[in-house]
């Protein structure tokens, strides 16, 4: 693999829990616990790598539509990770920031993502983005709002103005956008932001996305020649 063509900004979509915890016998809420645990495995490698952006995709805006078991538990386990990690990801150099509408979210959890967030500012040895209440179409849309609110000349909109009012403003566009359990959609995930990025997608359950697995994305990326709209060179 070509270390010198690894990406700096991974993003990933992650799918599989449920059926994780199907193929094993287990609880679905095992599942999302487990797949929980792996983003911190994963956040190790990818310092190991020297790879030093990761934005996971958590919670959809579409997701509510689960049953309110299931999300209940979704927002307790996402509680626990954050009130568990934080020590973690000091210790680790990780800075933590989540992205998406969180007017939907208790204030409980609210709070402790603002607290997550600043202690974590100062780390530099990954910038670890959670998509939580999070939707691309959703984002496109808030982004808009504040726009006119703020009564921006229609001449003056670009694309630099654009990506300056969505949630990613101070973050690097995904190099790599990786889908794990067999699924080949994007499922409005990061819309404006991947609009160049290359695509992995691999049959494996997110507890189950390994070193190994990694690797293969990786030799992936480093194998493809990104053009960004422009023509293959003779």
């Amino acid at each position: 693999m070509n270390t010198e063509k690894l990406p700096r900004h991974i993003a990933i979509i992650l799918d599989g829990n449920g059926r994780y915890a199907k193929k094993y016998g287990l609880l679905r809420q095992q599942g999302h616990k487990a797949g929980a645990d792996n983003v911190e495995k994963v956040g190790d490698l990818l310092i190991e790598r020297g790879i030093p952006y990761l934005t996971v995709y958590a919670f959809s805006t579409e997701n509510w539509k689960r049953s309110e078991e299931e999300v209940s538990y979704l927002m307790a386990l996402l509680k626990r990770y954050l009130t568990k990690n934080k020590v973690d990801a000091m210790r680790k150099g990780i800075r933590i920031r989540v992205i998406g509408d969180r007017q939907r979210l208790s204030p409980e959890l609210r709070e402790l993502i603002r607290e997550m967030e600043e202690d974590t500012r100062e780390m530099k040895n990954l910038n670890l983005t959670v998509a939580l209440n999070y939707g691309g179409r959703d984002e496109l849309i808030r982004a808009c709002r504040r726009m006119r609110e703020e009564r921006i000349p229609p001449e003056k909109i670009d694309e630099a103005l654009v990506s300056s009012y969505l949630d990613t403003a101070d973050i690097p566009d995904p190099d790599l956008v990786i889908r794990t359990s067999g699924e080949e959609r994007i499922s409005n995930f990061l819309l404006w932001q991947i609009a160049y990025s290359e695509l992995y997608f691999t049959d494996c359950y997110w507890p189950e996305f390994d070193e190994s697995e990694l690797e293969k994305a990786l030799e992936s990326y480093s194998s493809r020649q990104r053009r960004f709209g422009g023509r293959e060179e003779e």
